[in-house]
């Protein structure tokens, strides 16, 4: 009962005002969240929009993200393109009052990600079902994660560790954190593309550099040796070969005919090659017996080249005036020497491919050139070359092809090898450096 003229302080009456001011109070508080979160994301959209720089770009969204849940780290786990199903962290943040060490990303955590692609908070994860009997670090006592999804595929996670208020984390934050990362993760990947593609464009203007260096380094004309016709060729499956060729000057007015097959492909090939060519030059001009100049060179590649690098290679010591051949066959197919008469030699001696063993006993080879005789040193890439079924293109093919050819002159018989391995090529991807050498004696 009241007296008569007095009200009482909160009456029936003013039950539906006291109501509204609550809802008005949230509602405000609403707004303001919104605003918030709205100056969060346009901050956020200026700050990475103009950037290409990944690195950059994670350090705004770590930052940003760090700030508008109120944690003490945040921190950005992408995963990594070499291998999909691991991630490494890239960049971290940490409050300047965070005396906490560096929270690392649980594997398990990782998995659920994997597997669910979806926000997770726990603000117990020592008590979370999701993640029972795990351990965690003490001083982790909430997480909030997030994916960074492209296209259905997760890219990487965004986790923000320990709220600094007591309350934890919230739905709020969880869906404030997940606009941020839904924001990024495009521009992320992005980011990581044009990363990419301008390595592989410095990467192509290497290999444009290394194959012009290579083409450089093998000689541009074969000599000319009275009585003989020389001719040689080259042609790489990749921009920078493997195969190497040389005619180099040895005393005595003798030439020494090289062919060599580097392992590998690319760039890491080139780079041997050029090894070989300048180890073979420089032991040469010492006119040892092929045998001991190759036994050297082999030292030599072995101490300078990783122990999975080796090279294949056929030298032979070519004397125009006695017409005699000493030769060395470290590992390489076994070239033809084609008779006159139509049969058939081969020139096997000598031993393993270079760089193999450090200390390997090489043995020397003897033959003589005829009048017609046509020699043909080629890499594996000839008879090695497949058509569309997987059929090789063979020595038998090769024989047959010299014996067809054998009245033309060196560069016609060269050529004719050469269109005859790409016509049994037809179809199929090359996959290997077609390189071939061609001395004929004429007289």
């Amino acid at each position: 009962m009241t007296k008569k003229g007095f009200r009482l302080p909160f009456g029936r009456q003013d039950e539906g005002t006291a109501d509204e001011v609550g809802a008005l109070r949230e509602e405000n508080h609403q707004l303001r969240r919104a605003v918030e979160e709205l100056s969060i994301l346009n901050d956020l959209a200026r700050a990475i929009g103009a950037s290409v720089d990944s690195e950059d770009i994670i350090h705004k969204i770590v930052d940003r993200s760090m700030r508008a849940v109120q944690a003490e780290q945040t921190v950005v786990t992408l995963v990594d393109r070499d291998a999909r199903q691991s991630m490494k962290t890239l960049v971290r943040a940490m409050t300047s009052s965070a005396d906490h060490p560096h929270f690392h990303i649980n594997e398990n955590l990782i998995g659920w990600m994997h597997l669910y692609k979806k926000p997770l908070c726990t603000n117990d994860p020592t008590s979370d079902d999701r993640f029972r009997g795990l351990k965690w670090d003490a001083s982790i006592n909430s997480i909030l994660c997030v994916p960074l999804m492209v296209k259905s595929e997760l890219i990487g996670v965004v986790t923000s560790y320990n709220k600094k208020t007591q309350d934890g984390f919230t739905e709020e934050d969880q869906r404030l954190l997940a606009i941020i990362a839904g924001q990024s993760a495009q521009i992320i990947e992005n980011a990581r593309l044009y990363e990419e593609e301008k390595a592989l464009a410095g990467m192509k203007e290497q290999i444009k550099l290394a194959a012009q260096i290579q083409q450089d380094l093998l000689p541009k004309n074969p000599p000319q040796l009275p009585g003989y016709e020389l001719a040689a060729s080259s042609d790489a499956a990749q921009m920078v070969g493997g195969d190497y060729f040389d005619f180099i000057h040895v005393p005595h007015d003798r030439w020494a005919v090289c062919l060599g097959d580097v392992s590998g492909k690319g760039l890491p090939a080139s780079l041997l090659m050029a090894n070989l060519q300048a180890t073979l030059r420089g032991q040469t001009a010492l006119d040892s017996p092929v045998g001991e100049t190759i036994s050297r060179s082999n030292r030599l590649i072995y101490e300078s080249t990783d122990p999975e690098k080796f090279a294949t290679l056929f030298i032979a010591l070519l004397d125009s005036a006695t017409h005699d051949l000493s030769y060395c066959n470290a590992g390489h197919e076994n070239p033809i020497l084609l008779r006159a008469d139509g049969s058939v030699d081969r020139l096997p001696t000598g031993g393993m491919a270079l760089g193999v063993l450090e200390d390997f006993p090489y043995e020397a080879g003897e033959a003589r050139m005829e009048a017609g005789d046509i020699m043909v040193i080629y890499s594996d890439g000839i008879p090695d070359a497949v058509n569309e079924f997987e059929h090789p293109f063979g020595e038998e093919r090769l024989i047959a092809c010299l014996r067809e050819s054998a009245a033309e002159p060196a560069g016609e018989i060269l050529r004719r090898v050469v269109a005859a391995v790409r016509e049994h090529e037809q179809g199929a991807e090359r996959i290997d450096d077609l390189t071939i050498i061609v001395v004929k004696r004429t007289q």
